[in-house]
């Protein structure tokens, strides 16, 4: 009731006594799901830093193993381990500090080392602080690895040229992220470490910006590989789908126009057809949807960065709009391509069964009418024994008539024999042959009953 008040009178709900929710029953996720938006924040990273970013699939598995591994570092430098229901995990080691998130598929290692440069960007990184020996046993297998560095010093554009050679005088790709607050530098490929690079160049940004802004371009750098993770199956699959293509042609075609071939055989060719689609559907849809998911989101963090062009370089959105979307595609028209193909041997199944199933008619209707026929027959056979069976009942008969009248003269009676023979003749006939048609009628109505 004072709920009620509170809101027709348009109080704010914020006045009302946080005791009103005890004695009400709360959604056991309402806590989880409000707890859901601060899972993975941005982590707040300041001017100089050197960051080492890895992600390693591990397709749903390695969970003990990856707790065990990150409790390893923990147990050598005495800190806490995180718990085993936790997708996320920061901890600071002294010269380095680590940042660690559980996803569906890949888990992420983030190594940040804040202090100065000591040496030329990419010559000392992060990862050369953590213990060798402890990271040599990293479980799962790495899809992502990169390097980033951020500096505060401001680069003019006459010296831009310079980059280059922290990229091995690479191919650069460059943007002004954040509306021109900062400048981005990478490559996107990988050098002789194994590791991609990016470098940041920014000034007035606070370290919360700065941190959104890392984990945007790291974010980005995976998503993209996860992304095309799906290619190459892809390219496999649309090799062995042009070659089921033709076949499901040439079974269509004999389907249309008849061959030498049996609808068995050909069914039994379209059977073999549905299995290798049925199991290339099974080997890539989730594949595939990853893939779409993945993409997505790549659009998304593209955004989030608001780039603005720097003149001479190509913009993070433009080179990878240019390099993703292509891969996806081919993931999407070899997704429409198996569906397509499943549709086409599903009506081409369809057709066959139903040419299956009219023979199959056909060769029951023969049936039918060759049973009737023998019914017919078989019929027209028991009538003429029924005729038959009622002239020797009645031959029997009229034995043991002759047999009874031999008796009468013992009893005085006088008859003339010839006379009450010949007329007991078909008396004894039409009795039988009434018989034998009631004993017909009772058992073929008890049939049909």
């Amino acid at each position: 009731m004072l709920l009620n008040k509170a809101v027709n009178n348009e109080l704010p709900i914020k006045s009302l006594p946080t005791q009103y929710l005890d004695n009400v029953t709360i959604h056991p996720l309402r806590e989880k799901l409000y707890n859901e938006l601060h899972n993975r924040p941005f982590q707040s990273i300041s001017t100089p830093a050197q960051l080492t970013h890895i992600a390693i699939q591990h397709q749903g598995k390695l969970k003990q193993q990856e707790h065990a591994f990150i409790s390893l570092l923990c147990d050598r430098f005495q800190v806490n381990s995180p718990a085993q229901t936790m997708p996320c995990f920061y901890q600071d080691f002294g010269l380095f500090s680590l940042r660690w998130e559980r996803h569906l598929e890949y888990s992420t290692y983030t190594f940040i080392h804040q202090a100065p440069l000591t040496d030329q960007p990419f010559n000392k990184n992060a990862i050369d602080y953590v213990p060798n020996d402890w990271f040599e046993q990293m479980p799962g297998q790495v899809i992502a690895a990169v390097h980033l560095v951020v500096e505060s010093e401001r680069i003019g554009d006459s010296e831009q040229h310079k980059v280059e050679q922290y990229f091995d005088n690479m191919p650069l790709i460059a943007s002004a992220p954040v509306n021109s607050q900062a400048k981005v530098w990478s490559s996107f490929k990988l050098h002789e470490d194994g590791f991609g690079r990016f470098l940041i160049h920014q000034q007035d940004l606070s370290p919360e910006q700065l941190g959104r802004l890392v984990q945007q371009l790291l974010q980005l750098d995976t998503y993209r590989l996860m992304a095309t993770l799906g290619l190459p199956l892809a390219q496999a699959i649309n090799s062995e789908l042009n070659q089921l293509d033709l076949q499901l042609q040439q079974v269509t075609t004999c389907i249309a126009l008849g061959t030498e071939k049996t609808d068995r055989e050909l069914l039994t060719q379209v059977s073999k057809i549905a299995a290798k689609v049925e199991d290339f559907r099974s080997q890539s849809t989730y594949r595939f949807s990853a893939t779409n998911a993945y993409y997505d989101v790549v659009l998304q963090r593209m955004d989030e960065l608001k780039e603005d062009e720097m003149l001479g370089y190509m913009t993070l959105q433009e080179f990878l709009m240019r390099r993703i979307t292509p891969a996806v595609k081919t993931c999407q028209t070899a997704s429409n391509h198996l569906e397509d193909i499943s549709r086409r041997v599903t009506r081409a199944s369809d057709l066959l069964r139903t040419r299956v199933e009219m023979v199959l008619q056909e060769q029951n209707q023969k049936l039918l009418k060759s049973m009737n026929r023998r019914a017919h027959i078989q019929m027209r056979l028991q009538q003429t024994v029924e005729g038959l069976s009622v002239a020797a009942i009645s031959y029997y008969g009229m034995q043991l008539f002759e047999t009874m009248l031999t008796s009468l003269p013992t009893l005085g009676i006088n008859y003339n024999h010839e006379r009450v023979s010949g007329f007991a003749v078909p008396v004894v006939i039409a009795i039988v042959f009434i018989g034998t048609r009631f004993i017909h009628k009772r058992l073929m109505k008890d049939i049909e009953t």
